[in-house]
């Protein structure tokens, strides 16, 4: 018998403030981080000893013993321990890749509620060693007799092998930044310098002022002495940013991505809660938005595409599902990992020649209202813990929805690797 098909519903979520890395967080760790923001999650819905269908977490920078970082934070959370958990990664996605995860268990009837969220941090990274130390300490360490383990610790060793070897910002098939890959794309779609330290500057007022209203209250739990995040700058000017120097292109005289315009390196953690409508009504919890679909995508960067514009794939793809166009959302959260990528979209959305030749559509999808884009700021001026930047803006979105009373959002989020993730939240 063919089963009819659940709604899924954003009931809510959580974050801590986010903050520069090897700030206020350094000695935190992403264990750390995930139980808080589990632990304030189980708080805030009256989840103490609930057994949850999963909760997927996830990390983009995580050491070896974090294999199941999302299990572990939960049995400190304050859940059942008879949840189960998984771990995920898929860099900038990897919250949002989570909350589909979650919500395709329950609308396929798998599961009936569940936990989303990620963690991530650039304070406590992985430093590891190379090949010939690894195969030397596990020799050591296999050696019986104390002379044995001497011998192995000796052989042949120099002391090149104590170079160790940190994580790298670089994509492995170019070897370029992230940040060299969108001045790429801001050169390619000729994005200004002055565009993207407008959008910069727009976020850090956007987000002071949504502070200020009170919008965070119920979405933020003060963590080590933070009560909002710290990246947001509400005295900036345009005459600051303007004053920065270039992040990445720094030699021929056109770089336009600057530490302004362009996310930090962060700490933060976010979660959010996602169930079907009788898992709600049975704990008396209220629905504030719906996730009625995700696409995700991937380009081919190495041959010459944009590196971050794998949303301005999938976009259209969801839109044609459901019969709509790029101008049927109240609200649209594109992901700022660097002012230049949001505005090198929003240009190619608009292109006749971008949307023909590469999305194989008639006619451009056109531009979107400017006053309805991070309507409360975003990544530039929240920061951006990888892992975690998904979930707060899925939780952004809600909120946002359920205050109107009705209507639709596009989420738009762009990944390490080529790839983009997406999703539409509604509220009938």
């Amino acid at each position: 018998m063919e089963k009819t098909q659940k709604r899924v519903g954003v009931i809510g979520g959580v974050r801590i403030p986010f903050c520069r890395n090897n700030t206020a967080y350094a000695d935190v760790g992403n264990f750390g981080m995930s139980v808080k923001v589990l632990g304030a999650l189980v708080e805030r819905f009256g989840l103490h000893g609930v057994e949850l269908g999963e909760v997927a977490m996830g990390a983009v920078i995580k050491h070896s013993s974090e294999w199941n970082l999302a299990r572990e934070a939960l049995l400190s959370s304050g859940l059942a321990p008879t949840t189960p958990g998984i771990t995920t990664a898929r860099a900038c996605g990897t919250s949002l890749d989570n909350t589909i995860i979650i919500a395709n268990k329950i609308a396929a009837g798998q599961i009936e509620a569940g936990v989303a969220g990620g963690s991530d941090t650039t304070s406590d990274v992985p430093i590891v060693y190379g090949a010939r130390l690894r195969k030397r300490l596990l020799a050591v360490n296999r050696a019986k007799t104390p002379m044995d383990k001497l011998k192995a610790a000796t052989r042949g060793f120099s002391l090149s092998e104590l170079k160790p070897s940190f994580p790298g910002v670089a994509e492995p098939r170019t070897g370029k930044s992230m940040g060299d890959h969108c001045e790429m794309m801001a050169k390619e779609w000729h994005i200004s310098r002055v565009d993207q330290d407008q959008l910069a500057l727009d976020s850090h007022r956007k987000l002071a002022a949504a502070y200020e209203a009170g919008f965070f209250d119920d979405l933020l739990v003060p963590f080590r002495g933070l009560k909002r995040d710290g990246f947001l700058r509400p005295d900036s000017t345009m005459e600051k940013l303007a004053s920065l120097k270039p992040a990445f292109d720094k030699t021929s005289g056109q770089g336009t991505l600057t530490a302004a315009n362009s996310t930090g390196l962060s700490d933060g953690a976010a979660a959010l809660l996602l169930g079907s409508d009788e898992w709600a009504a049975k704990r008396g919890l209220s629905i504030q938005a719906y996730l009625l679909d995700a696409e995700v995508s991937a380009v081919d960067f190495v041959h010459g595409e944009g590196l971050l514009m794998a949303p301005t794939i999938a976009v259209p793809r969801m839109l044609a599902r459901h019969g709509l166009t790029l101008q049927d959302f109240d609200y649209y959260e594109i992901h700022e990992a660097f002012a230049a990528q949001v505005l090198c979209t929003l240009r190619a959305w608009e292109s006749a020649d971008y949307c023909k030749n590469r999305l194989g559509l008639d006619a451009p999808l056109g531009s979107i209202d400017p006053a309805k884009l991070n309507v409360h700021g975003s990544s530039l001026a929240v920061g951006h813990p990888f892992a975690a930047t998904g979930a707060r803006v899925v939780a952004t979105l809600a909120k946002l929805l359920e205050q109107k009373g009705s209507g639709r959002g596009l989420i738009s989020i762009c990944t390490a690797g080529g790839m983009g993730v997406t999703a539409i939240l509604e509220r009938p």
